[in-house]
């Protein structure tokens, strides 16, 4: 199949991993921040094709995973509510907030449904004027602008029932947390469908300002590779830089109608991620014209006092200053079939993958 299985060809994976081992002459340090690469890396056992001196980290890439558990608190605060529908993808029903799930809520009697695109969503409010339908918008630039279309859409067809509740986050700034704090890095596999939408040119600070490179990836087992080859002859001859390994996907300039429809609907705010605390402009929110979708602004919910888990260690995990086997929990009490952490969860998250795949 074309664009699938020339990149998993036994022939070029092997010659890829003798590269990096001929040019890698020091120790190195590369994160992934992406749970699509979480996952691959994982699943493909790219590390297995490495030499020792080559760590690959994983890094706040899985979007459910690095929301607060306030922000799931206030969802299951909206779904006990008799007149609200929660729209919503499938791994956030099943993340644990301080006393409950959205999975529980529905058990319970409430009305949360999964969807598979924010149309799904509009579509529910359409067929039911009764009552107030809810979108938990979740995920990074790669999903924003479809939350943004279905604003416009809501506000064209003055859909006054039609409610975003949103956890978007900007991905650059946590990249650059990750230096301040003093994690130790040396190179970013840059995430693949992000940067589909938003072009390379926003990872520039990196190389620019800390000195690290960036290798935006596709998640094939030669695209990784080559990526990390990549990473590798960027760091021996000092020299980073960004550089687009995924060019059958990813331009400089990206999906620039894209990010018109995000910069009419939303705007950058301080928001809050596991692990790094509050960054600043790291979260998208909606502008004032378009506040009446609001749901934070138009609708009041009492929230539970939030409590993290105890004993989960996923924000250390999502810094990449541990790794899921450091984890007490990890594999029992906490597995995918009993999740007592937000890594564990989603098919994105390091716990999930380190646990699906035997690290």
């Amino acid at each position: 199949m074309k664009y699938i299985t020339e990149f998993r060809s036994k022939e070029i994976v092997s010659r890829l991993a003798d590269q990096i081992r001929y040019i890698s002459k020091r120790p190195v340090r590369f994160m992934e921040v992406c749970g699509g690469h979480t996952m691959a890396i994982r699943k493909f056992g790219i590390p297995s094709l490495l030499p020792d001196n080559i760590d690959l980290l994983s890094g706040p890439g899985c979007p459910v995973c690095v929301s607060s558990n306030l922000f799931i608190d206030k969802a299951v605060a909206y779904s006990r509510l008799d007149d609200v529908i929660i729209t919503t993808f499938g791994d956030l029903i099943r993340i644990p907030g301080s006393t409950s799930s959205l999975d529980n809520e529905k058990a319970n009697g409430s009305d949360v449904r999964m969807v598979y695109s924010t149309l799904d969503a509009l579509n529910v409010a359409r067929k039911n004027p009764d009552k107030k339908v809810i979108f938990l918008g979740i995920g990074f630039e790669t999903t924003a602008p479809t939350s943004a279309i279905a604003i416009l859409k809501a506000n064209a067809e003055n859909l006054e029932n039609f409610f975003l509740y949103s956890s978007h986050k900007v991905m650059p700034p946590a990249m650059e947390a990750l230096i301040d704090e003093g994690v130790n890095l040396n190179g970013y596999i840059a995430p693949g469908h992000v940067s589909a939408i938003t072009g390379s040119g926003i990872y520039k600070l990196i190389p620019d300002k800390f000195g690290l490179g960036c290798v935006i990836s596709g998640f094939e087992p030669v695209d990784l590779l080559q990526s990390i080859y990549m990473l590798v002859r960027q760091y021996e001859t000092n020299s980073p830089k960004v550089e687009i390994q995924y060019k059958r996907v990813v331009t400089p300039e990206g999906n620039v109608k894209a990010q018109a429809i995000m910069n009419e609907v939303f705007e950058l705010r301080d928001d809050w991620w596991r692990g790094l605390g509050i960054l600043r402009n790291s979260g998208f929110g909606l502008r004032k014209k378009y506040e009446r979708f609001d749901a934070e602004k138009m609708l009041d919910v009492e929230v539970e006092v939030t409590v993290e888990p105890k004993g989960c260690i996923c924000g250390e995990i999502l810094k990449g200053v541990k790794k899921p086997s450091d984890c007490k929990l990890f594999g029992e009490p906490c597995s995918p079939a009993n999740p007592v952490g937000a890594c564990m969860v989603s098919n994105e998250g390091s716990c999930h993958a380190y646990y699906r795949y035997n690290e």
